[in-house]
Formats: structure tokens, C-alpha cells, sequence
């Protein structure tokens, strides 16, 4: 059997459950017909860089699939018919990956850099106001306000 990669966009007034299930929807379609999807990615709602169909986003779902021809031409045929879907491509392939594809890669390394930045114990206000002011600046306004409440104990 030959192995594809296939992406879909569908519309963005679906949830992504339903999105998913359109998905599983497809997959069995492929099942049906000889073939079976190895790998099923939901890439999340994104920005369209054109409107199509009225729709500025779209839920985008990548499977990676090992089928016969016949298979992958009934499901582009259902995809073609159904008013959910968007844009579909598919594109046969030599091997497929078994790890999560680039995007998805991209997704796991942003959720650690802002793991990272929690870590931290102050806040990242507090140091940017004082990287901003500079030290004699923050030095002045500091022996400002030590002045004021000591003249105001004064009195």
C-alpha cells in the first residue's frame, strides 16, 4: 500500500470535538476501503490567509495514511460532497513519520518557554520598570519618597 499525508481544513462554526469527529468520520471511511490511518493530528483553529466559503479560520486536521488509491479517491470524493469541509490535500509520501509533525512540535516548545518564564519569582513588570528607569533614576525616586514620609513624620 502506498502512504499519504492528508490535510483538511474544515469550517470555523464547528467545535473542534466536532471537528475531531469529522476526522474519525474520514478515517473509517479509509478503513472501509483497505486502508488505515496510522497517525491523526488536530492543528487547532488557525488563520486562513484568504476567505473561503465566507470563512476567515478553520480547523486544520493532518492523518498520515497507508491506503490504496481507490481508498484515497473515495475519501477526497466525500470531502468533496461535504459542506464542512473547507480545502483538503493530499500528498503521497515514501515513508511516514511516527513522531508529531512540525507543527506540532512547535506547539510543545512555545508551552515550555512560558513554563520557563513562571518560574520566575518576580514578576516580569517589576523587572522591566527597573531596567527602564536606570539606577541613578531609581536611586533618586527611592531617597524621594524616604524624604517625604520622613518630613511628613516631622510634622
Amino acid at each position: 500500500m502506498r502512504c499519504y499525508e492528508h490535510t483538511f481544513i474544515a469550517r470555523q462554526d464547528l467545535s473542534p470535538q466536532q471537528a475531531q469527529a469529522l476526522a474519525e468520520t474520514y478515517s473509517n471511511v479509509l478503513t472501509e476501503h483497505g486502508g488505515e490511518v496510522t497517525k491523526t493530528e488536530y492543528w487547532g483553529l488557525r488563520n486562513l490567509s484568504y476567505r473561503i466559503k465566507k470563512n476567515r479560520k478553520g480547523h486544520y486536521l493532518h492523518l498520515n495514511v497507508r491506503a490504496p488509491a481507490e481508498a484515497i479517491a473515495e475519501l477526497e470524493r466525500q470531502e468533496r460532497l461535504s459542506d464542512d469541509i473547507l480545502r483538503y490535500l493530499t500528498v503521497k509520501v515514501d515513508t511516514l513519520d511516527e513522531g508529531p509533525s512540525i507543527l506540532m512540535q512547535s506547539r510543545s516548545s512555545r508551552e515550555e518557554r512560558s513554563r520557563r518564564h513562571d518560574d520566575d519569582e518576580r514578576p516580569r513588570r517589576a523587572r522591566d520598570e527597573g531596567a527602564r528607569r536606570g539606577p541613578d533614576e531609581a536611586g533618586q525616586a527611592r531617597e524621594g519618597g524616604a524624604a517625604a514620609a520622613a518630613a511628613e513624620a516631622e510634622s
